[in-house]
This record gives C-alpha cells, structure tokens and sequence, in this order.
C-alpha cells in the first residue's frame, strides 16, 4: 500500500487563489493546538500573537520595521529560486553588508563627513553582499561546489568575523567594554520616514524593490531568462543563455538585497555595530520567499504576516511565558501548510493498493 500524486487535468484558478488562505487556517489551528497541549489559552495566544500587534500603532510600526529586512532578504533570494539556484547564505550576505557599509560609518566617526556618508555607506553594503554571494556563485561555476553548502558553510564566517570586529579593533574604547562599536553620528544614520517614528527609509527600498522585481520578473527578458534556467535549463541553453553568467548574476542580485538590508537595518534600526545583528533574518527569509510562492507581491504579505509573528512571539513569551521558539516552529508549521496546499491543489492523492488504484 502506498500513496500516488498524479496531476490535475486543470485547476481553478479560485481554488489556487484559496489554497494559501486555508494552509494559513490550517496552520493557526494546528498552533492553537500546541498552545493548548502546553496548558496555555488558544484564544489569549490569538489575540497576543495577531489582534494586539494589529490594534496597536506602535506595534504596527514594529510589524513594518522587522519586515522591512525580511522583504529585501527575500526579494534577493527570489531571483536564485526561480532561477532553481539555491542560496541559502543570505544571512552571511546580510552580514557582510552590514559590516561593510558600517566600516565607513566608523572611519568618519566625529569627523562632520557631510551628507555623502549615508548614500556610500548603502552602496558598501550592497556591493559587500553581492560580493560575499558571488563566492558560493563562483566555486560552482568554477568547481561545481554544491552552491548550498558553501553558501550555508558562509554564513558563520560572516558572523564569527562581525562578533571578532566588535570584540576587538572596533569596540567602543567607551563603552564599558561591551562588545558593540561606537553609535553611529547622524550623517551615517538612515533616518525614520516620518518624524517621531520609528519605520526608517529601509521599508522604502523594501518596496521599490518589490516593484522593480516585479516588473523584472514579470516583463523582461531577464525575468523570462530565469524563469526557462529554472524550468528547463538545456532550453535555456539552447536558447544561447549561459548558464554561468545566469548563475553569478542571481547570487550578486541576492546578495547586494540582502547587504542592503543589512546596512539598513544597523543605521537605521540599531545605531551601531554588536555581535548579532539580526534574529535570523536571512533564514526566515528562505520561508517568507516560499510563502509567497516567490511572486514579489506575495513576499511583501508573507513578509508581514511572519514580521507579525516576531512581535506576536516577543509578546507571547512575556504575557504567557510561551517560548520564543514556539515562533520559529510556528514559521515552520505555516511554511510545510503552503506546500501541502500547493501540492495538493496541484496534483491527486491516489492510494495504491495491491496493484489497484482506490
């Protein structure tokens, strides 16, 4: 006995529209369920988790500022997964970015650079993450390296290097000795769209990007360069695209999106250089990716529905002293719903039985 999918003849295009509405469903039940199993209300974890956060201007603010990364970050990463290229180290390019594009910020510290810090310092970020992502592009190009391990294996260079910067040659000779380096001056720090509040120009490049994505995806021949790579790639070859060229140009566009978050999201959220930077960003955004099925529009709203869970676990571990891993796990449920409801919208579920379909 075994389990068969065979593909739909055809599949309405309202029942694919609803499938993501009843993964999520799907997914809050089955979250309410393990809240209650821990002994904690189902209905107080849903109005901590989703009706506070969304009542609350401040913490509407909140939910813009966590998603603003997470859109970058993913935004970067679908131009790899329709191109079947798999990064998996946009945490390490977020990273460098952020490191990169702060060295300037650092090297014109109390020194009145002038305005020109902020724009080079955005531009250090994304030419560090485009660079730290050509790495992983070219050892598989050049070597056939599996992209997911060197990408992946990446990442804790990153890290290791920021948390050594901090501790060592730029640590605030101030600051107590805690491993963090100066706070920013003015002219480095990316200032708040609105005056008094706290969502800063980031969320702005967050969507520009999106838009700009989506018109390069949708109607151009890059889009469609990396949409036959990803689908057929002997096609794409035939049809005279290098896979090579493909292969550098995704991770470079990955990993300038996700430096750019990285630099964004140090001068315009933290202020200054310590050693973790991001609540794992650059991974989430792996799941924010698929959750909108790695259409543009559809990762700004997964976006925000994960940002929601970052503000909605912060609160749960406080008012109902849920773990905040609980979150991560919940980000897993959600992601592994979609998928079922893709698959299943997509294809049949036939049970085979001693050589008879049923």
């Amino acid at each position: 006995m075994r389990f068969e999918l065979t593909p739909r003849a055809s599949v309405s295009p309202v029942v694919r529209a609803l499938a993501p509405v009843a993964a999520f469903i799907t997914a809050f039940l089955i979250a309410g369920l393990v809240i209650w199993l821990m002994g904690r209300s189902p209905v107080a974890a849903f109005q901590v988790y989703v009706s506070q956060p969304l009542s609350d201007p401040w913490a509407l603010q909140e939910l813009l500022v966590k998603a603003t990364p997470l859109a970058l970050i993913a935004i970067g990463l679908a131009y790899c997964f329709r191109a079947n290229f798999w990064n998996i180290g946009a945490e390490g390019q977020y990273v460098v970015g952020a490191v990169l594009g702060s060295w300037l910020a650092l090297k014109t510290h109390g020194t009145e650079a002038g305005f020109w810090v902020l724009p080079v310092m955005l531009l250090l970020g994304i030419l560090g993450g485009a660079l730290y992502g050509l790495i992983p592009a070219f050892l598989k190009t050049r070597f056939g390296v599996n992209e997911i391990l060197t990408s992946l294996m990446l990442v804790y260079v990153a890290q290791l290097t920021l948390d050594y910067l901090v501790r060592g040659p730029w640590r605030d000779p101030k600051g107590f000795n805690f491993p963090q380096s100066v706070t920013f001056d003015p002219s480095a720090t990316l200032p708040p769209v609105l005056e008094a509040g706290r969502v800063h120009y980031g969320a702005v490049f967050a969507a520009v990007a999106v838009l700009v994505t989506a018109v390069v995806l949708g109607r151009t021949l890059f889009g469609y360069r990396l949409r036959l790579t990803g689908d057929a790639p002997r096609a794409a070859r035939f049809a005279g695209f290098s896979t090579k060229a493909t292969t550098l140009a995704v991770f470079a566009i990955s990993g300038g999106l996700a430096g750019l978050a990285g630099i964004a999201e140090v001068s315009g959220q933290i202020g200054q250089l310590q050693p973790s930077i991001s609540p794992g960003y650059g991974f989430t955004a792996i799941t924010v990716a698929f959750l909108g099925r790695l259409n543009p529009i559809g990762i700004l709203v997964a976006a925000l529905v994960v940002a929601l869970t970052f503000i909605g676990g912060e609160s749960a571990q406080i008012m109902l002293k849920l773990p905040l891993d609980l979150t991560q796990a919940f980000q897993g449920i959600l992601l592994l719903c979609v998928l079922a409801a893709d698959a299943l919208v997509s294809y049949r579920v036939r049970l085979i039985s001693r050589g008879v379909a049923k």
